[in-house]
């Protein structure tokens, strides 16, 4: 930062100030001296130039009331910023509240203990408490309305201080004696504050000063400390909160008066005085500290005591209480911030976030981009590209920290111009310096540099690739110590090891340009090293510490200002060794630079085109300079960005800053020098031959093609040509030659006119000539498609079809960019595109639209497998099969139906394009699933791909390992049927291709037996295609007879439980014996009885104690009932008939005798025909009834 006097009001009749304060809100100054002077004034800016914005505008007193009502000399003021209040006190102990009433203040309230003097006031962070506190100890805490909340007398303390803490639940009450006690906000003591700052200190101390920063405006980084506390002998210290153990110590070496934080807590103002030895005098003396208690600057003020110190609420101005006078002092933050290819980047904390906000406001198209950034340190930037230099966040791990390194503090972020990162490097030097050339990245700390080759993908020149090949990998980074003297043969190191030793004569700033680097040290010492490779050339010594070094553009003279704002310069190259015999008049035209000296210098730039053009900011003025001679000033306090073509760009960092999140192009200005105003005018008033004379003696690029445009405006074309040869622009010559072809006036008129980019007013010219095919293609040119489209309808004539397609082509483009899919549809109709067509139907999720155009297609189209593909995405199979057919390609079509579990589709379409992939394909995903055990879904597999067969045996192996669970009977039964069901699916695939084979030539008793014969070669499995019901009718007849013998119909029961004697390889014997024992024994047939338990007793499955209790159950049974069937069963007697076995049936369990029944269509059961009528169903493979 910089800072300097810029202003100076006396008070009347010489009255000594006590105190002043500035309002943050709005820009009242309040201050009070003896004689019970009270006034309160306003500093305006009354300018009718919008240019002159910020510190530049000439500022005057718009308010200057004395406020009348103390007597005695006024001690304390202070302002309540939400309110608009302002409370005084005086030596007599009066206290006022002043309220501002119609543009002037008066009185509100007034208290007088009449016991005790006012000490100090202050006003909480929210304004709706104030603590007042007394010399006696008494302390009071009112509201803002006037009532007291309490009241407190601390005994045998006198008080002379009082400060509340950002959430208003603490006080700090500083004593006489120097100590400062913390209490809650309720008046209950909680502890002393420890005081390092006073070790091994004898004497009488008294407080300074403690200001407690609220936070308002956001922290410069997180946990930043903000409570300062200062002492009158010179020794502070600042902390994080009340009771932080290791605060940052200052020691200022002055007596001080007054301290104050700025608007945001970055900056502390330590007021007072300080003994000039060898004068021995005292020296009025304001020293400026981070919240780190780093020093920044150090301001001298004239007259004999300072008493006071206020900040403005902006942070740009402080006011001053000397003597009788209030001094304005005027200071250029150093904000955060560059400028690259257009756009400004900036950065401002915010009181809702820990993070920066890192503005790229690109000043061209007005578009801003925010980046978050933890812990900033700064910002550097460099044509394109800018650095960000951070502290490490320890919460993320660094992936490209290189292990050696241990654990890396902090990272350069390389950045576009848009703010996205491109690259980045962890560092263990602090980066308090960094600077950027085109090529390099170079951090300093106060002991070491490092230098990073920074790399961005862009075409670069041969000459560069050939640099980039010799610097190799490890030659990108390396590290140097300031007291090394590296020769620039051998390749430095990468060793940040070596940066921490300490040196006795710090670096302080640093600079750079593509061939040469400067490092200024504290001492006045500047080294000078050569890049790419860094070696030491040669050390100057200079009479004061620099503060900011800046080369010109050929690196051949710095300019240096110091830390007291001073501007000199150093000139690298002794000017007199040119050869070419023009020793005298170079050095005198470029000035001497050994007695230049500029003083209050804060900012200054070189031309990037020219060595011996420099811009500089002195207070609110900025100097052009041309070879060290000044044009005259104008009135700005913007920063500057940068300077070529005699233009000088400047921000106003101060305007944006009050409002950043809303930058506005105002506040981006260009000026323009001396020569190129002079051209300028020369060519309008005077002629073009006079400046034409005027800029040969003062050539410049920007002036000939200043004066190339003006002669094309007036048709002059040698005078033109002549200009463009002079400023190198070949498509000028180019453009000129192109004129002097055209033969009529008016041709030549509107080519100039399109030249200077009037497009409107060349386009109309052209239409006046009756030339629409020149507008037209004007319009081509500029790719405005909707003039193309408007000026080939309007015509008279037919418009030619290729430019309308191309125009309604190009229409579409300009939708679909935008994502305007719907308005993009139309236009590519109209221009029959049929590949974009297609895209925006599929973004639409129009797939009917995406048919249509499929099926208009020809065949073998180009848009045919991407229309496939669209289909496949979206899992609309059948259309992008269709799609694939109609361009041949039936191995898509295949994958598509197998990528979509569309498997008999897929075996369909190889079976009719003979491709013989898909059987091996699929037995490969089946065999997947199975791995994986997904049964069902491998017969779900086979069942979609046809393969009814292998889906049956998977099937039949599911159900066999479900009977042998002992589950649910009815859950195994059903998958029995189903098992069986994709066997008589099978019989029918096989009936079906045989007759499709034998199309009619044969009976269909031949084609069935065929079939029949084919199915029984191929079927290695009879079990399964044989006896495809037998599962499914044990477990029916299992169910069955349990439900006849629940329902009470014993004698069907014992029936039904007699067929199951059939099923023993189905249903465990145990099961079947035990039924039928039961059913029996209920239906009183002990003869079947007692047959089914000498069955149960014989089977070997039984352990013996099974075997025996089943021997006592038929004991018992048997020892009461005879074993004998009460009458002959039906099954023995009928079951074997006339023609074999007799059919049962299914719904009652007996056997059919009758020679009418029904027969099931599906399964081929059988059932009695008054007992089906009742079902709708099949009872055993559940199929609906015909």
């Amino acid at each position: 930062m910089f800072i300097y006097l810029s202003k100076k009001i006396a008070i009347p009749n010489s009255i000594r100030l006590k105190c002043v304060s500035w309002n943050k809100d709005q820009g009242f100054i309040a201050c009070g001296g003896e004689e019970g002077l009270l006034k309160v004034l306003k500093l305006e800016t009354q300018t009718d130039d919008s240019k002159l914005k910020g510190l530049a505008a000439p500022s005057n007193l718009s308010m200057n009331q004395t406020l009348e009502g103390h007597s005695g000399a006024v001690q304390v003021v202070t302002w309540n910023e939400q309110y608009q209040k302002l409370t005084t006190s005086d030596q007599n102990g009066l206290i006022i509240v002043w309220m501002l009433y119609k543009g002037s203040w008066y009185e509100e309230m007034i208290n007088n203990r009449n016991k005790s003097v006012v000490r100090s006031m202050s006003w909480n962070a929210d304004g709706q408490k104030i603590c007042i506190v007394y010399e006696d100890g008494a302390v009071i805490v009112g509201s803002v309305d006037g009532n007291r909340i309490w009241g407190k007398e601390l005994k045998g303390i006198q008080l002379a201080h009082v400060a509340w803490s950002p959430d208003s639940r603490i006080l700090l009450f500083g004593m006489a004696n120097g100590e400062i006690h913390i209490y809650d906000n309720q008046g209950n003591f909680i502890g002393k504050m420890t005081i390092g700052c006073l070790l091994n200190v004898t004497g009488a101390i008294s407080i300074a000063g403690i200001h407690w920063y609220p936070g308002s405006e956001g922290y410069i980084e997180p946990d930043c400390p903000c409570l300062a506390v200062c002492f009158d002998n010179g020794r502070g210290q600042i902390m994080r909160y009340e009771n932080d153990e290791n605060p940052v110590l200052l020691e200022t070496q002055m007596n001080v008066a007054s301290i104050q934080w700025n608007h945001c807590g970055s900056v502390l103002a330590v007021a007072g005085c300080q003994k000039n030895v060898s004068l021995d005098k005292e020296v009025n003396t304001v020293q400026f500290y981070t919240p780190f208690g780093e020093h920044l600057r150090t301001l001298k003020v004239p007259g004999k005591q300072m008493t006071a110190i206020s900040w403005e609420g902006g942070g740009l101005r402080i006011g001053l209480a000397v003597d009788s006078f209030i001094y304005f002092a005027n200071i250029r933050p150093d904000y955060k911030w560059g400028y690259c290819s257009n756009t400004v980047v900036y950065a401002y904390t915010r009181p809702d976030r820990l993070e920066y906000s890192v503005v790229f406001w690109d000043t061209k198209n007005n578009e801003k981009f925010v980046k978050y950034v933890k812990s900033l340190i700064s910002i550097t930037t460099c044509g394109d590209f800018c650095i960000l230099a951070t502290k490490a966040d320890d919460s993320q791990p660094q992936e490209d920290a290189e292990p050696e390194s241990g654990n890396a503090t902090y990272v350069l972020v390389l950045c576009n111009s848009i703010g996205t990162p491109l690259d980045s490097k962890y560092i263990d030097i602090d980066p308090l310096f960094v600077t950027m050339t085109k090529t390099h990245v170079i951090s300093a700390s106060k002991e070491a540099f490092y230098t990073w080759q920074y790399r961005v993908a862009k075409k670069l020149t041969a000459l560069e690739i050939n640099q980039v090949a010799k610097t190799r990998k490890e030659g990108r980074e390396r590290v140097y110590h300031i007291d090394d003297t590296p020769t620039g043969t051998t390749d430095g190191t990468l060793d940040f090891a070596k940066a921490f030793a300490a040196t006795r004569d710090p670096i302080c700033c640093i600079t750079a340009t593509d061939k040469t680097l400067i490092v200024g040290r504290e001492s006045g010492i500047i080294q000078r090293y050569s890049l790419p490779s860094v070696g030491l050339l040669q050390k100057y010594t200079l009479n004061c510490r620099t503060y900011q070094l800046s080369l010109n553009c050929n690196s051949s003279r710095l300019a240096i200002i110091d830390i007291a704002g001073v501007l000199t310069f150093l000139d690298l190259e002794s000017r007199a060794s040119s050869a070419d015999g023009l020793v005298g008049e170079q050095v005198a035209t470029s000035g001497d630079p050994s007695k230049f000296e500029r003083k209050d210098v804060w900012d200054m730039k070189w031309a990037n085109d020219n060595p011996n053009l420099f811009a500089m900011m002195e207070k609110t003025r900025m100097y052009v300079f041309r070879n060290l001679d000044p044009e005259e000033p104008i009135q700005t306090s913007g920063y500057i960005c940068n300077f070529e073509d005699l233009e000088i760009k400047s921000v106003l960092l101060d305007e944006i800053m009050k409002d950043p999140e809303r930058p506005n192009k105002d506040y981006l200005i260009n000026f323009e020098i001396r020569s190129l105003r002079d051209s300028r005018a020369l060519i309008e008033k005077v002629g073009i031959e006079d400046a034409t004379q005027f800029i040969e003696d003062n050539p410049h690029p920007r002036l000939w093609r200043l004066l190339a445009e003006a002669a094309l405006q007036k048709l002059d074309l040698k005078t033109a040509e002549q200009a463009f040869v002079r400023c190198k622009d070949y498509q000028g010559i180019e453009f000129v030659k192109r004129l002097g072809n055209l033969q009529s006036e008016s041709m030549k008129q509107a080519e100039v006119v399109a030249y200077f980019g009037r497009f409107e007013e060349a386009e109309r010219m052209y239409l006046d000539m009756d030339r629409r095919d020149l507008a037209i293609s004007l319009r081509i040119k500029l790719g405005d498609w909707f003039r193309v489209l408007q000026l080939l309808k309007t015509g008279s004539g037919d418009a030619d079809d290729a430019l309308l397609e191309q125009a309604y082509n190009a229409i579409g483009d300009y939708f679909a960019d935008r994502q305007k899919w719907v308005n993009a549809v139309q236009y590519y109709l109209q221009g029959r595109n049929q590949e974009r067509l297609a895209e925006c139907y599929y973004m639409l999720e129009d797939y009917d639209g995406l048919e249509r155009l499929a099926n208009s297609l020809p065949e073998n189209h180009k848009l045919l497998p991407d229309i496939g593909q669209m289909f496949v995405t979206v899992g609309m199979c059948e259309q992008a099969v269709v799609a694939y057919l109609k361009c041949n390609q039936p191995k898509a079509a295949v994958e598509a139906c197998v990528h979509l579990n569309q498997w008999n589709k897929a075996v369909e379409l190889a079976k009719d394009h003979n491709m013989k992939e898909i059987g091996p394909l699929l037995a490969k995903y089946a065999s997947h699933l199975l791995e994986k055990n997904k049964t069902l879904e491998a017969v779900e597999l086979y069942r979609k791909a046809h393969h009814f067969l292998d889906a049956a045996k998977l099937m039949f192996k599911i159900a066999d390992d479900e009977a042998k669970k002992r589950t649910r009977p009815l859950r195994v039964k059903k998958l029995y049927v189903l098992a069986a069901l994709l066997v008589e699916n099978n019989h029918e695939q096989m009936k079906t291709s045989q007759q499709s084979k034998a199309k009619g030539k044969k009976s269909e008793a031949t084609t069935a037996l065929a079939g029949l014969l084919e199915e029984d070669a191929s079927s290695t499995d009879n079990r399964i295609v044989d006896n495809a019901w037998r599962g499914a009718e044990a477990y029916h007849f299992f169910l069955l007879a349990q439900r006849q013998l629940y329902d009470g119909n014993v004698d069907a029961a014992m029936k039904t439980a007699l067929h199951l004697r059939d099923y023993e390889d189905i249903i465990p014997a145990v099961e079947i014996y035990s039924l039928l024992a039961i059913c029996s024994s209920a239906n009183r047939a002990f003869g079947t009885c007692s047959r089914a338990f000498i069955k149960l007793e014989s089977l070997e499955s039984l352990s013996p104690e099974q075997r025996q209790s089943y021997e006592d159950l038929a004991l018992e049974i048997f020892t009461k009932f005879p074993p004998k069937d009460n009458r002959k069963s039906e099954l023995d007697s009928i079951s074997e008939g006339v023609e074999g076995k007799l059919p049962t049936c299914i719904v009652t369990g007996r056997i059919i005798s009758e020679y009418q029944f029904w027969m099931c269509s599906v399964c081929k059961h059988c059932a009695m025909e008054q007992e089906i009528s009742s079902h709708s169903y099949c009872p055993l493979c559940h199929s609906a009834l015909a």
